[in-house]
């Protein structure tokens, strides 16, 4: 049984291009196209879909928003991300949302195919350009055994929203703080969350004052 894909993309010169390369592979389907996250939603609501190509920069709603509506109508679909570039907040959003893989446009090719047969939340795939976040990895932070540590490795800028949480900000003065826009408080949120294996908001606090007193004792100790 062939793959049914969609492609979304508000540039009609890349969706030929994306079309023409998966074309190449008997085994796909292209069952429909949209330039932007409100036609694909339109489109889901009466066409069976099994991956969706989706840039992450559309107008109107981005492929992230996109993704994360999609995926609330047609929990079964998976989405690759496909972006001009590959800015690691941008693939730990787009996983965050619910894609299974994620792919810089210029490297979308053999790799991309094998991604749409086979990629799933628990396997996800990624382009060669495109850096693997920690949590992507299938090892995680914690299990059953195992309580947080400060041996999980964090971005910058997670750290700085573990720093900030530890004392007592909430996400608006975090992302004023930092400068950067304040949805993206939530994505670094889940995202520490998720590499720590941590359940709750009340979790993520209580770890946030323990490393950042882990961090303040090793410092003492220099």
């Amino acid at each position: 049984m062939s793959v049914r894909v969609a492609l979304v993309d508000d540039h009609q010169t890349f969706r030929d291009r994306l079309r023409a390369l998966l074309q190449r592979d008997p085994d796909i389907e292209i069952a429909a196209e949209a330039g932007n996250g409100h036609e694909l939603l339109a489109i889901a609501l009466t066409t069976s879909l099994d991956v969706v190509c989706m840039d992450i920069r559309l107008p109107g709603m981005s492929g992230i928003e996109t993704t994360r509506r999609l995926l609330s109508l047609r929990p079964r679909v998976r989405v690759i991300g496909l972006s001009a570039y590959a800015e690691p907040h941008y693939v730990e959003a787009m996983l965050d949302a619910g894609a299974v893989g994620q792919f810089t446009k210029g490297d979308a090719g053999e790799a991309l195919l094998e991604a749409i047969h086979r990629a799933t939340a628990a396997r996800p795939f990624f382009g060669a350009n495109v850096a693997v976040p920690v949590a992507a990895n299938g090892t995680p932070a914690t299990g059953p055994d195992r309580t947080p540590s400060n041996e999980t490795s964090f971005g910058r800028k997670e750290e700085g929203v573990l720093r900030l949480m530890a004392k007592g900000l909430p996400s608006p003065q975090i992302a004023t703080f930092l400068a950067i826009d304040p949805t993206m408080i939530d994505v670094y949120r889940r995202n520490i969350m998720r590499k720590l294996n941590l359940r709750s908001d009340d979790a993520l606090v209580e770890y946030a004052r323990q490393w950042s007193l882990g961090r303040d004792d090793a410092s003492d100790a220099s």
